[in-house]
């Protein structure tokens, strides 16, 4: 008997350093593959007439994560557009930076999406605060591993 079981887990890694370029907090964190997300994986296996994951999000909801989420609870600013996106064998990794002014404020929840505004957000997550001051900058590394368990 052949027993296939695939795991799909996000985790991300939050940087956020003052005007000077100094480190103020470094944070990892997991997220949740909504339903959305899974479905737009599934649709890219047969076509690509869905976009590439191309934005990251951040903002202040606090609402736990749940598979039927389509966009953050509140977003902070505007979407961001990827600084890159890289798949390796069993991973993609995102990659995108916050400049001074934007994302700004009381972060605690991030998400990735194919698109500038609407579209399809893959995945969502909250954590505790991580506070980016007016002139902070921040790099968020998202890395979405598929394992076979």
């Amino acid at each position: 008997m052949i027993k296939d079981t695939l795991k799909l887990k996000g985790e991300l890694t939050i940087v956020v350093k003052d005007k000077d370029g100094k480190v103020k907090e470094t944070r990892n964190e997991k997220n949740l593959v909504v339903n959305a997300g899974l479905t737009y994986i599934c649709s890219r296996m047969v076509d690509s007439t869905s976009n590439a994951m191309s934005h990251m999000a951040v903002g202040s909801g606090t609402t736990t994560p749940i598979g039927s989420q389509t966009d953050l609870v509140s977003i902070l600013g505007s979407r961001e557009p990827l600084d890159s996106s890289t798949a390796s064998s069993n991973t993609v990794a995102y990659v995108s930076s916050f400049e001074a002014g934007d994302g700004t404020g009381a972060i605690t929840e991030a998400g990735i999406f194919n698109a500038s505004t609407g579209g399809t957000m893959l995945c969502r997550t909250t954590f505790p605060v991580v506070n980016k001051g007016a002139n902070d900058t921040m790099s968020i590394t998202w890395t979405i591993t598929l394992s076979a368990v």
